[in-house]
């Protein structure tokens, strides 16, 4: 990978997609974002692409707890189609089981309060897709030390 470019994780929703981005090393990930889903999304995310110089996507894909792919992985296929499509960058599907738990989990160790994590301003959604970009990041730096 260009250590130049950076990384967006995508905690794809119907109502909102939580967007996260990776330091240009490819190490961290941290939340940005969380965009509506509607009609203005792929020119919000193209402005971002280009601003933060993305070069990949890495998108949840909903897999039940027997590791079998869930009923909502049709929609996130149509949608990664259409981000290959409207955006031209690779996308890598990434297991998304537990992110939006773990991130729920994570605001609450933060001191979050109980009214700040119930709002649906998109923070459970960014943070989910931090966590699933930081274990994708995790992933492809130990299958390179070995």
């Amino acid at each position: 990978m260009n250590t130049l470019s950076r990384i967006i994780g995508v905690d794809y929703g119907s109502k909102r997609i939580g967007l996260s981005i990776s330091d240009p090393l490819g190490v961290i990930a941290r939340p940005i974002d969380a965009l509506t889903n509607d009609d203005e999304f792929f020119n919000a995310l193209k402005a971002i692409v280009v601003r933060e110089k993305i070069k990949l996507f890495v998108v949840g894909m909903p897999f039940n707890l027997k590791g079998q792919v869930a009923f909502k992985a049709e929609e996130v296929r149509i949608f990664i189609d259409q981000l290959k499509r409207e955006i031209g960058l690779d996308v890598v599907s990434w297991d998304e089981r537990f992110t939006t738990s773990i991130a729920q989990q994570t605001l609450r160790e933060m001191g979050t309060k109980k009214s700040e994590r119930q709002k649906k301003d998109g923070r459970i959604d960014s943070m989910a897709a931090a966590i699933l970009l930081q274990n994708y990041l995790d992933s492809v730096k130990y299958s390179r030390s070995c």
